[in-house]
């Protein structure tokens, strides 16, 4: 099967940066999150990558218990490669964010690959007045967020999940973060081919101007030649420009909530499944094509969606 010209879309459907108060259309509770995800893959995306809220007041929940009620309907409903956090909020120990993923031993996680700053605040005078819960206000104004990701804690995560077969997505928000990977890759901790999510316009990591992005590529390619596979995650207004950026330069894609709750200059989104839509049909218009779970299971190398924990 030649896999030539197949893009895979990723969706992240909820995340852990916008709060409910911010969309109606943010998948909050479990029956949302499942909801939003099985409309994103039956729109196109071969992986759905997921993250938990609570129940009470939507706040992101990295407990084992908080994905029981999500994996297993997804799972029985598509055949889309399930993605489990291990990024949880940036706010969180690295204890407590790994526990779904070696919990529930999944194809793939994801994993970020540096310690950095991680700054939401300016998001707090745009919403501040249509904010419901206090936890979102003392967490968007936050400006002291160090979202840690030592050497200590990436090698703990790579050998914890590594052994119960678990790839990874990994995340990385500057040029530094792809020289990290690099020292793991060249230690033999992590193989290829490597699924490199570069992120792009959250501040604390690297712009979003179509330089930062041929930047990155082009450094990824240096280090890594043939042994990765490269997507795109550009946050906010700058989505859909990357991930064409992505797609026409022969890259992978991820769309979602999680990144952008819009779907134009002032137009929320109305679900996962819209912006799934909207990536596809600038694929498509390339002359491309949509891989599916299968084609990406494939090209990731995964161990199948048989041999997880759920």
């Amino acid at each position: 099967m030649s896999l030539q010209g197949k893009v895979v879309i990723t969706c992240a459907v909820t995340g852990a940066i916008h709060t409910p108060s911010m969309s109606p259309h943010l998948p909050v509770l479990a029956a949302e999150i499942t909801e939003a995800a099985i409309g994103a893959a039956e729109a196109g995306a071969a992986v759905i990558h997921l993250h938990a809220r609570s129940e009470i007041d939507g706040r992101p929940d990295q407990s084992v218990e908080a994905f029981r009620p999500i994996l297993g309907v997804i799972k029985q409903a598509t055949d889309a490669v399930l993605n489990i956090t291990t990024g949880g909020a940036p706010t969180m120990s690295i204890a407590e964010r790994i526990q779904p993923a070696q919990h529930y031993r999944p194809e793939l996680a994801s994993l970020n690959m540096g310690t950095m700053n991680f700054g939401l605040f300016p998001m707090l005078a745009r919403y501040d007045s249509a904010l419901r819960h206090q936890w979102e206000r003392d967490y968007l104004g936050n400006k002291d967020i160090i979202f840690r990701n030592t050497f200590g804690d990436v090698e703990h995560v790579m050998r914890t999940l590594g052994e119960g077969g678990t790839r990874f997505e990994f995340e990385c928000y500057d040029t530094s973060h792809l020289y990290n990977l690099k020292h793991f890759f060249d230690r033999g901790l992590v193989k290829g081919p490597l699924f490199i999510q570069t992120v792009f316009g959250l501040m604390g990591g690297i712009g979003a101007h179509p330089d930062d992005v041929l930047h990155m590529k082009r450094t990824a390619d240096r280090l890594f030649g043939d042994s990765y596979r490269w997507s795109v995650l550009g946050a906010g207004r700058n989505q859909l420009a990357i991930a064409a950026m992505s797609a026409a330069m022969g890259g992978h894609v991820r769309v979602g909530l999680e990144d952008n709750l819009w779907a134009g200059k002032g137009r929320l989104a109305e679900s996962n499944a819209q912006q799934v839509r909207a990536a596809r049909q600038i694929i498509e218009g390339l002359g491309l094509e949509v891989a599916t779970p299968g084609e990406a299971r494939e090209m990731l190398a995964l161990k199948g969606g048989d041999q997880v924990n759920f």
